[in-house]
């Protein structure tokens, strides 16, 4: 399942994830399941027809990515593999930076980082012009509306009805949209 908030210059995006790495980091192996969130530029696109026509809308590379994973085979909630990467490179995300606090109340943390949106753009290394003028406000106005959801999509990981394995004997090592 995807979500998408979007703002004037960027969006926040949230998803169900199944992931089994193929070389896994010691520590880090087994399939993992969670809810990933990234801030993501947005793409205003020229509308192409009349007046009514839909606009496109590109939703582009990565700044910042949260991922609330946890061992398949362990204990749900455990949250024993959650991270973030506070930095992206195009399309890929830098090293997973293992924050203990994240860990301890993940949801709490994700709140904090989206009201102070900005740090997140310092630690990212990324000018705050990127925002959009009124971006920064937005996304501390629908906090609690982004982690309303966020919560919702981790009790259907915890309740197994997202983020599940996939299959046959061909299954992807990663399930989801992000």
């Amino acid at each position: 399942m995807l979500y998408l908030f979007g703002f004037d210059r960027v969006g926040i995006v949230l998803a169900d994830l199944y992931f089994l790495d193929p070389n896994p980091a010691p520590g880090q192996e087994g399939a993992e399941r969670g809810v990933r969130a990234e801030l993501r530029r947005l793409e205003a696109g020229a509308v192409q027809g009349s007046i009514y026509a839909a606009r496109p809308i590109g939703v582009e590379a990565p700044m910042w990515r949260v991922d609330m994973l946890e061992t398949v085979d362990g204990p749900v909630g455990s949250f024993d593999r959650t991270h973030h990467h506070p930095r992206c490179t195009d399309w890929e995300p830098d090293r997973r930076v293992f924050d203990p606090e994240l860990s301890a109340d993940p949801i709490g943390w994700f709140e904090a980082r989206l009201r102070n949106i900005e740090s997140v753009l310092d630690d990212a290394h990324i000018d705050r012009s990127e925002l959009g003028p009124r971006d920064a406000d937005d996304i501390r106005g629908s906090a609690p509306e982004i982690v309303t959801c966020l919560r919702s999509l981790l009790r259907r990981v915890h309740e197994g009805s997202l983020a599940v394995a996939p299959e046959g004997p061909a299954a992807a090592a990663r399930v989801g949209w992000l």
